[in-house]
């Protein structure tokens, strides 16, 4: 597959091999094409200028590169030919000059229950974005020729499980448009930030009335708006309460408002549209606790987990006294999640267990791999065992 170097050009990857995968019901055989018609475009555009419909003029050479396979002797030796399913018609029909938009379809697929679900943000990155194995081994420390195989191996499975490339029905869209969702705030939690905006951007375009995409949007912008200031010019960590407002990114931060105006609109709560709730009440200053633990209630009810649990324990904390939070911290699972780590040491400390704050503080430390985090940590540990 040809590298893309720029969300333009990922846009048109995605939406040709979506529109050729829908036709093909072959995902591998169109990345093939595709990428022969990426190549035949940087050979020929610098000489010649680049066409007047440059995704018209891609979709042609990857339909006569998929036209070329079916009449190939080795392709009729090993595949027999099925008139209804291979032949060039279904290519043919399409519509060069008005490409329409199948990537929804495409990001269904990807998340299909006969896919491995770990395969699901991998795949979605691969085939909508156009992001080599490599690329994606790396933000899943995974190395590249494994993450080849895996997505080979997903490839083959969509086309011997015959996964059709249509909406599914309303019923099940549902539960499909939640593994989508969860797809791609994967992407975002792999670190890999600008792609996941962006795909939940194209999300909100292809299913504007559904809210959860627009409350996912919500989350990764305001998560993102305060990325930048997370650590400071030393490259020092800064808590979220000692973060200066003003540095936060005003651009995302309005947008991620009138995603979560949109997602209100639809008057169907969900997961996302909680945690951006959450998120943006957090961007204001002086911290609205009391609506913060109203909030964290609610998201525990609907979608309880680990990370959110802890959450709602520190803003416990805030409400009713580092007590309570404690208490509420204490009666969770999972005594290797940082996170809790983290939150009980500074709980401890609160209330003056110094003991149990330091031996607290050291697990946390022993289980952060963010650096700045852990600096700050070891900092925090050492005022207090001084």
């Amino acid at each position: 597959m040809v590298e893309l170097t720029s969300l333009a050009a990922r846009d048109s990857y995605g939406r040709l091999l979506a529109l050729l995968s829908a036709a093909t019901r072959d995902v591998a055989a169109a990345e093939d094409a595709l990428a022969d018609a990426f190549e035949q475009a940087l050979r020929t555009w610098p000489e010649r200028g680049a066409p007047g419909n440059p995704d018209g003029w891609l979709l042609t050479v990857a339909r006569n590169r998929l036209r070329d396979r079916w009449k190939s002797a080795a392709f009729r030796r090993v595949v027999a030919l099925d008139s209804a399913r291979d032949a060039p018609a279904h290519v043919d029909d399409l519509d060069v000059d008005a490409i329409p938009d199948r990537r929804l379809e495409l990001m269904l697929v990807c998340a299909h229950p006969a896919i491995d679900r770990q395969m699901h943000t991998p795949l979605m990155l691969n085939t909508v974005l156009g992001f080599t194995a490599g690329q994606i081994g790396r933000a899943f420390s995974t190395p590249g020729a494994t993450m080849a195989t895996r997505l080979v191996r997903a490839k083959k499975r969509i086309k011997a499980a015959g996964i059709p490339f249509r909406l599914p029905d309303r019923s099940d869209l549902p539960g499909r448009m939640t593994a989508v969702l969860e797809a791609v705030y994967g992407a975002y939690a792999i670190d890999a930030t600008g792609e996941a905006l962006h795909l939940a951007g194209v999300l909100t375009d292809l299913v504007p009335d559904e809210p959860e995409a627009h409350g996912l949007a919500a989350l990764m912008q305001l998560s993102a708006a305060r990325a930048g200031v997370r650590v400071d010019p030393d490259g020092r960590f800064v808590p979220l309460g000692e973060q200066d407002p003003g540095r936060w990114d005003p651009g995302l931060i309005a947008r991620a408002h009138e995603h979560l105006r949109w997602a209100h609109a639809g008057r169907r709560l969900g997961r996302f549209q909680l945690e951006a709730a959450i998120q943006a009440v957090h961007c204001v200053r002086p911290t609205d606790w009391g609506s913060l633990l109203a909030l964290h209630e609610v998201l525990d009810t609907v979608a309880p987990s680990l990370g959110g649990s802890v959450a709602y324990a520190v803003v416990v904390a805030e409400v009713n006294g580092a007590g309570a939070g404690l208490a509420r911290l204490d009666s969770l699972p999972g005594d290797r999640f940082q996170p809790a780590q983290a939150a009980r040491a500074h709980l401890l400390e609160r209330l003056g267990r110094v003991g149990e704050a330091v031996t607290a503080y050291r697990r946390a430390i022993d289980l952060t791999s963010d650096r700045a985090e852990r600096d700050w940590l070891t900092e925090r540990l050492a005022r207090l065992d001084g």
